[in-house]
């Protein structure tokens, strides 16, 4: 299956109470129609062949008997479809009712997992009518359902794992095992289940849907799996209560796609198997044991055709920044605390009170300097203390030095200007570099010459240099060794520049003070540029970052995908396309793609010796903490996978 998407749906047929005829017919149309939209796994509701809420109907022999023939329709059914289905139903045994799931795939049983709790508190009364799932599997034979009943597996112990698919195996949760202090997927998971199916039948009272959800949404973060939650809705008796079908389709914490409330359909969604696998790997406190040893039974299957899943998904085209601005709002004064704290700490420890900035007037250095100003707030010292140094040069533009200046006096910084013209032209004159060749010698000589000055201003402050540069520059390298790639504690160090943007926005639309408001939406409208080449005939900025290495947006997508999720270059190309679609055409998205690798390997040893810095989300540089790389390590492997997409293009 290209990139390990699985598409999964969870299904609320319309049904009767009791009319196991009606409800089977409408279980199999439900069947067909998920099928032709590609879905591999079908989940419906606890006791959907028969209805949740018969009552002491369950006693009775001809509901027990529709049951299984029901099931034994749903089975002839499946022989065409290459897709698991997974249905509830009442199952009598050695003379006891079981509330079970019955797993079925082409035309087969693959067996019946028995509910494990049985709920006898306020609306709910099963154990009048079923007993508890035994957890050791045995072998049995169902003489009502012919071949396919013959030596069944029945226990809760089981797991159903693809044969050629091996990222996907399937434990079983029904309904309240979910709701337990240790659900029984807690174990499954540990045994191996990627993906965990939940037959549900959760009655609706006032809000209990956010509970649910949660609860869904939770258990598939602590277990790292996919969480398939299909619920019983309209047709269910409304004696005494109602049901909603509120089915829910979640990843490692995070809901991928749900129906809405009070309407029986269902929602259908692809889970990354290859990313949680990755993630499971990546956490060295995530245990699993042979399902053999842990007590399980583990069937296996094949599917006859697991070629690309077609993706409905959403992506967001920023993975480090919230879409929701409440949830923004709140990260970005969450992050503002780290980046503030961890600063706070070290001026304590080396008993500074000043701090030294290179003030650009770009979104770097300006979220430097409003991170600084916080931690010396935290400290109770005066924010004059705060020597912000504007070093104008060959490509300093009005703009941006207005922008510095009037940045530093709204903070209440103490300002000084060091232009480094003639420093710099000296240097040329000393080293023998024609000014007139604009290369990289004379773009690196003003960034080396600016860290010179930073640093000898802060041994004569008694202070530290604060650095400046984003995540996304030390993943592609866009600094200059020894230059902005140095400092004594670099506040911006792990956030990438997407998320640089907004973290300014945030402080510009929170600030009482108008004229810092307006000079922060100003940096905000400023092209990204390091200013070292001259500026244009217009006396605005020539030397546009993006148009150099490309768009940040881009870079900081492929920077969450290689480091969250270790996908491959051709996975992420695939979601990049998707996501970018009307944004950016397939042969842009590859000529970026193809540079980020190839700087990202090419300027490892930048971040192999980077100064100290805050961790302030889940995807970090430092070589001390979340990426220890060799720095001579070979791209070819990398770029032979982004080669082999040059035919698509």
């Amino acid at each position: 299956m290209k990139d390990k998407f699985f598409k999964t749906a969870a299904i609320t047929p319309d049904i009767k109470v009791g009319d196991t005829d009606f409800n089977t017919e409408n279980i199999i149309k439900a069947m067909n129609d998920t099928h032709k939209q590609g879905v591999k796994l079908a989940v419906f509701p606890e006791l959907v062949i028969s209805g949740y809420t018969c009552n002491d109907l369950f006693l009775q022999d001809i509901l027990l008997k529709g049951s299984l023939d029901g099931l034994k329709k749903i089975i002839k059914a499946s022989e065409d479809l290459d897709m698991v289905t997974i249905v509830g139903l009442p199952f009598m045994y050695n003379f006891k009712l079981y509330n079970v799931a019955a797993i079925v795939f082409n035309g087969d049983l693959l067996g019946i997992v028995p509910k494990q709790h049985i709920p006898n508190y306020s609306e709910f009364y099963e154990a009048r009518h079923f007993t508890v799932g035994n957890k050791e599997v045995s072998y049995i034979n169902i003489p009502e359902l012919g071949d396919s009943g013959s030596f069944v597996p029945f226990g809760a112990n089981q797991l159903f794992k693809a044969e050629n698919l091996a990222e996907l195996v399937i434990g079983i949760d029904i309904c309240e095992d979910l709701w337990m202090p240790v659900p029984p997927s807690c174990y499954h998971a540990m045994s191996s289940a990627t993906v965990i199916a939940n037959l549900s039948a959760s009655d609706e009272t006032t809000g209990k849907d956010l509970y649910r959800r949660e609860l869904v949404k939770n258990q598939s973060a602590r277990l790292v799996s996919g969480y398939i939650y299909a619920d019983a809705g309209e047709g269910e008796s409304s004696t005494d209560l109602v049901f909603a079908g509120h089915n829910l389709i979640a990843e490692n914490g995070s809901i991928l796609s749900e129906t809405q409330r009070f309407e029986n359909g269902m929602t259908i969604s692809e889970l990354d198997l290859g990313r949680l696998v990755s993630e499971r790997r990546r956490m060295s406190t995530f245990t699993i044991n042979n399902p053999e040893e842990n007590g399980y039974e583990v069937t296996e299957f094949e599917f006859k055709n697991i070629g690309e899943t077609n993706l409905t998904r959403h992506f967001e085209k920023t993975p480090f920044v919230p879409n929701d601005k409440n949830d923004r709002d709140r990260r970005c004064d969450e992050i503002l605390n780290i980046q503030a704290k961890g600063l706070k700490k070290r001026l304590e420890h080396t008993h500074c009170k000043s701090a030294v900035i290179g003030i650009s007037g770009g979104l770097d250095s300006t979220l430097a300097l409003l991170v600084t100003a916080k931690a010396f707030d935290m400290l109770g010292l005066d924010r004059s203390g705060i020597c912000a140094v504007t070093m104008p040069c060959f490509g300093t533009t009005d703009r941006t030095y207005q922008n510095a200046c009037i940045l530093t006096e709204k903070i209440g910084a103490t300002l000084k200007e060091v232009p480094i013209h003639e420093a710099v032209n000296l240097h040329f004159r000393d080293i023998g570099h024609d000014s007139s060749i604009h290369d990289v010698t004379y773009e690196n000589s003003q960034a080396r010459q600016r860290t010179l000055i930073l640093m000898n201003l802060a041994n004569e402050l008694n202070g530290m240099v604060i650095g400046t540069g984003d995540m996304s520059e030390l993943a592609l390298g866009w600094a200059t060794y020894n230059g902005d790639h140095m400092s004594m504690y670099g506040v911006n160090c792990s956030v990438p520049k997407t998320l640089v943007r907004y973290l300014v926005l945030y402080y510009a639309e929170t600030t009482p003070d108008k004229q810092l408001h307006d000079v922060l939406m100003d940096v905000l409208d400023t092209p990204v540029s390091p200013e070292l080449l001259p500026p244009d005939k217009d006396g605005k900025i020539a030397q546009k970052t993006e148009d150099l290495v490309g768009p940040y947006e881009l870079h900081d997508f492929f920077l969450y995908y290689i480091m969250r999720f270790g996908y491959t270059p051709s996975k992420i190309y695939r979601l990049a396309k998707y996501t970018f679609d009307g944004d950016y055409d397939k042969e842009t998205i590859y000529k970026w793609l193809r540079t980020f690798y190839w700087r990202f390997f090419a300027q490892q040893f930048k971040r192999s010796c980077l100064p100290d810095g805050p961790k302030v989300g889940s995807v970090a540089l430092s070589p001390r903490g979340d990426w220890r790389m060799p720095s001579d390590a070979s791209v070819n492997m990398w770029i032979k996978d982004i080669e082999k997409l040059e035919k698509q293009l």
